[in-house]
C-alpha cells in the first residue's frame, strides 16, 4: 500500500476523533445585529481625535496679553514671546494617563521646532499636583519652555481649553491658528505604535510658512477640565463632597484610584476629585467607568433593580450616578468636613493575604517609553514535587502603570500553550485575584510551568517589569475542581473595511455542569459579544456585552452558579469593526485572522465551570475547547471526543503512523505527510515542533478521547 493510501486511512480515523469536538462556526457574511448599547450617550468606547468646526472653538480669535508665573517663580507675559514666529500652549498633567503618554511626544516636537523660533508653554490646571511632582515631570521629559501651574485655570479659560491634552498654536500676532490634538497616536481605549496624522507638527509647518493649517481644530481625547461654577455656593448645595460624593468614590473607585492603587489617578481627597470632576462626569455619562460592560438588563429579561445577577457587578446605581452628576453640575461643593465618612484602609502587600508560594519572572522585562508592544510570553518553573490544590490566586505586576493585562496558563511536559485552552490565573486593572469559596479549588500539577502572557502599554517612561503570582493552597481536598474551557473560532476571517462582521463558535455540554463565570476575549477590532444558551426548548442570552473594550478583560462572575444539562450548547458570538471608523484599527485594508498579537484578532469566550459529583482530579470527558468544524447536531448526546459510541483504536492508529515513518527513527516529520493533512498533523503536535513521536500521538489521542 502506498504511503498516501496508508495516511488516508489514518486520516479517516483522525477525522472521526475530531469531528465530535465542539467547533466554531465562522461568520457567513450576514451582518447580524450586535447587542444594543445601553449607556446614556451611546458613545463608542474607542475615541480618537476628529475634526471640529474651527469657528465654534475659537480659531481665528486674538489671545490677549496675560502675565503668569512658572514653577521656578519666574514672571512671564505673552508679550515676552512677540519675537517668536509661533507660540504653543500645551495642556499637560502628571496624573491623566493620556497626558503621560503624550509628554514624550510634546518634548520631541518642542525640541524639533526650537530652531524655528517656536516657543512652548506648558499649562498644568490641577490643584492637587504638588510642585515637586511637576519639577520631576519637567526633568524626566526634558521640557524646555515655561511650566505653569494654573490651578485657577485662568489661562485655560482664555484659550477655551476643554481637556488636559489639548495644544493651542498662536501665530506671531497672537491669533489662534490651531487647537486640538497633538496627533492621533493615543486616544480613549486605544494606542498606535506611531501616529497616522501629526496635527500639531502639520499646523506649525503651515504657520511658519504663513499658511492656514489644513486642519484647524480637532477634538482632543484627554481628561476633561472642570471649571467651577461661580454662581454656586457650598451652603446652598444639598449634595456635597463630604456628605455624599466621598462615599460614592469610596464604594466604587478608591480600590484602584489611590496612591498605591493600580489606576494612574488618585481620588483620595476633595482636591483630587475636584481636579478630575470634568473627566469623572465624562466617563460616567459614557458608561466606561467604573469598568463594567455587561448589559444592565438581566439576560433573561428579569427586573434586576433589587437583585444581584453578577457577583462582581461594578456598575453605579441610578441614584449614585444621578447624585454624582448633580454634584458636578452644582460646581463640586466641598461641604462640611464633619460629614465625611471614616477613611478606608487597605492591606499592605497581597490582597489574598500572605501567599503560601510566590513565583516571579526569572529576569525583568524591558518596557519601552512610547508606542505599542507585542505580547510577551514569560515562563516560570514551579518545581512542585506533587500536585497541589489552590484556593486563591493573585497576579501582581512589578510596574502596574505599564501592565495592561496578564493571562497565566499552565504548561506541563513541554506542551505549548494556546489561549483557547483556558486560563489559570489572570490580571486586569481592577481585578487581580481569583478567590474561590471553601470546597472549590484549581489544580496546580506537579512540576508545572507557568506561562505569563504579558500585554504591556508604554506610558511615556521606559521601565522594567517583573510580575509575580502568589497562591494560597487549599487546606483540605476540595469538593469541586474549578476548570476553564475556551469557546473559540480559530478560523475567523474579517474582511477589509467590515464595520459589523460577525463570527460564532459553540460548545456542546458533554455532561451536567455548573457555570461560574464568563470572560470574553477579542482584540482591537472587537466590538460586541454575546453568550447564548441553546437547548431543546429554545435559546436564552447568558451575557450581553453591547460595547466590548479590549482594555478591560473583565470576568463576569455569576452570583449563583448556573446549571447546564448534558446536550445543552453555549454559543459565543463576537462582532468586529475592521473599518477606518475604528480608531484602534491598525489597518482597515487588511483581512484579519486569528493571531497572537493585538494587530491580529481572536474570537474566544472563556467559561469557568465545575462538574458536580465528580471527584476533583478525576479524569472525565470535560468541556474541551471548541474546534473549527461544524458541530454535529447529535454531538451533545455523547462525550465530546467521541463519535456515536465508537472509540478510536489508538494502537491500530499508532501502527499506521509507524509505517509512515520512512526513516524508522521513531519520529514522523511534518514534511513526510501531504500538505492537505497539515491541520490534522498540527492537532496532534502538542508541542508545535513539527515532529510527531509515538508517545506524543498516543498521549494526544488519549487526551482528546478523555481517557
Amino acid at each position: 500500500m502506498s504511503k498516501i493510501a496508508i495516511y488516508s486511512s489514518i486520516t479517516i480515523a483522525i477525522i472521526a476523533v475530531f469531528a465530535a469536538l465542539s467547533d466554531a462556526q465562522s461568520g457567513d457574511g450576514k451582518q447580524a445585529t450586535p447587542p444594543l448599547a445601553t449607556t446614556t450617550t451611546d458613545s463608542p468606547v474607542r475615541q480618537g481625535p476628529r475634526p471640529i468646526k474651527p469657528g465654534l472653538h475659537g480659531v481665528g480669535k486674538h489671545i490677549p496679553n496675560r502675565s503668569f508665573t512658572d514653577i521656578t517663580g519666574k514672571q512671564h507675559s505673552l508679550s515676552d514671546f512677540a519675537n517668536h514666529k509661533a507660540v504653543v500652549f500645551a495642556m499637560t498633567g502628571t496624573g491623566c494617563p493620556l497626558c503621560l503618554k503624550y509628554a514624550p511626544s510634546l518634548a520631541k516636537i518642542e525640541n524639533k521646532y526650537r530652531d524655528h523660533d517656536v516657543a512652548f508653554i506648558y499649562l498644568n490646571p490641577n490643584a492637587s499636583e504638588g510642585l515637586d511632582r511637576l519639577r520631576e515631570a519637567v526633568n524626566k521629559h526634558g521640557f524646555a519652555g515655561p511650566y505653569i501651574k494654573d490651578a485657577n485655570k485662568q489661562l485655560p479659560a482664555i484659550l477655551g481649553a476643554e481637556t488636559t491634552t489639548e495644544v493651542f498654536v498662536l501665530d506671531q500676532a497672537r491669533t489662534l491658528a490651531y487647537r486640538g490634538a497633538v496627533d492621533d497616536q493615543y486616544g480613549f481605549a486605544y494606542a498606535l505604535d506611531s501616529p497616522r496624522v501629526n496635527y500639531l507638527s502639520d499646523a506649525l509647518d503651515a504657520v511658519l510658512q504663513g499658511k492656514k493649517p489644513a486642519v484647524q481644530a480637532t477634538s482632543s481625547p484627554g481628561c476633561d477640565l472642570f471649571y467651577e461654577a461661580k454662581d454656586k455656593s457650598d451652603s446652598s448645595a444639598s449634595i456635597t463632597y463630604h456628605n455624599r460624593i466621598s462615599r460614592v468614590i469610596q464604594a466604587n473607585c478608591i480600590e484602584c484610584h489611590r496612591d498605591e492603587g493600580i489606576a494612574p489617578i488618585a481620588l483620595e481627597s476633595y482636591e483630587e476629585v475636584k481636579d478630575y470632576a470634568g473627566m469623572i462626569g465624562n466617563v460616567v455619562k459614557r458608561g466606561v467607568m467604573p469598568p463594567w460592560f455587561a448589559s444592565p438588563k438581566h439576560p433573561a429579561g428579569v427586573d434586576e433593580s433589587n437583585t444581584l445577577h453578577w457577583a462582581n457587578d461594578r456598575s453605579l446605581s441610578v441614584s449614585e450616578k444621578n447624585d454624582l452628576l448633580a454634584w458636578i453640575d452644582a460646581g463640586a461643593p466641598r461641604g462640611n468636613p464633619a460629614d465625611a465618612p471614616l477613611p478606608i484602609t487597605f492591606p499592605n502587600g497581597w490582597l489574598i493575604g500572605k501567599p503560601d508560594a510566590v513565583f516571579e519572572f526569572p529576569r525583568p522585562v524591558a518596557v519601552k517609553a512610547t508606542g505599542t508592544m507585542p505580547y510577551k510570553n514569560i515562563t516560570v518553573a514551579t518545581d512542585l514535587p506533587e500536585d497541589r490544590w489552590v484556593q486563591a490566586i493573585e497576579v501582581r505586576p512589578g510596574q502596574i502603570d505599564v501592565v495592561h493585562h496578564v493571562i497565566v496558563s499552565i504548561r506541563k511536559g513541554g506542551k505549548r500553550v494556546e489561549e483557547r485552552d483556558g486560563y489559570w490565573g489572570a490580571y486586569v486593572p481592577g481585578n487581580s485575584t481569583l478567590v474561590y469559596p471553601d470546597g472549590y479549588a484549581r489544580l496546580l500539577p506537579k512540576g508545572a510551568t507557568l506561562n505569563f502572557q504579558m500585554h504591556y502599554t508604554p506610558n511615556g517612561t521606559a521601565t522594567k517589569d517583573s510580575t509575580r503570582i502568589g497562591i494560597i493552597f487549599s487546606k483540605t481536598p476540595p469538593r469541586h475542581e474549578v476548570k476553564v474551557a475556551g469557546i473559540a473560532n480559530g478560523k475567523i476571517s474579517i474582511p477589509p473595511h467590515a464595520e459589523n462582521h460577525r463570527e460564532e463558535a459553540s460548545l456542546t455540554i458533554p455532561r451536567d455542569v455548573q457555570i461560574l463565570s464568563f470572560l470574553p476575549h477579542m482584540h482591537l477590532r472587537g466590538k460586541a459579544a454575546r453568550y447564548e444558551l441553546l437547548t431543546a426548548h429554545g435559546s436564552e442570552n447568558l451575557l450581553e456585552i453591547p460595547r466590548y473594550d479590549f482594555n478591560w478583560q473583565l470576568q463576569y462572575r455569576l452570583a449563583e452558579p448556573r446549571t447546564l444539562k448534558q446536550g445543552d450548547t453555549i454559543r459565543f458570538t463576537g462582532w468586529f469593526d475592521n473599518s477606518a471608523n475604528n480608531p484602534a484599527n491598525p489597518d482597515p485594508n487588511k483581512t484579519v485572522r486569528w493571531g497572537q498579537q493585538t494587530y491580529d484578532e481572536m474570537h474566544l469566550g472563556y467559561v469557568e465551570y465545575i462538574v458536580p459529583g465528580v471527584t476533583p482530579g478525576e479524569t472525565v470527558a470535560g468541556m474541551r475547547r471548541s474546534r473549527n468544524r461544524q458541530e454535529p447536531r447529535n454531538a451533545g448526546n455523547n462525550d465530546l471526543p467521541r463519535i456515536g459510541r465508537r472509540s478510536i483504536d489508538i494502537d491500530a492508529l499508532i501502527s499506521g503512523i509507524e509505517r509512515l515513518d520512512t526513516d524508522q527513527d521513531g519520529k514522523l516529520l511534518k514534511s513526510e505527510v501531504p500538505k492537505k493533512h497539515y491541520p490534522l498533523f498540527d492537532r496532534l503536535d502538542d508541542d508545535g515542533d513539527d515532529v510527531l513521536t509515538i508517545d506524543e500521538v498516543r498521549e494526544s489521542l488519549r487526551r482528546q478521547q478523555g481517557r
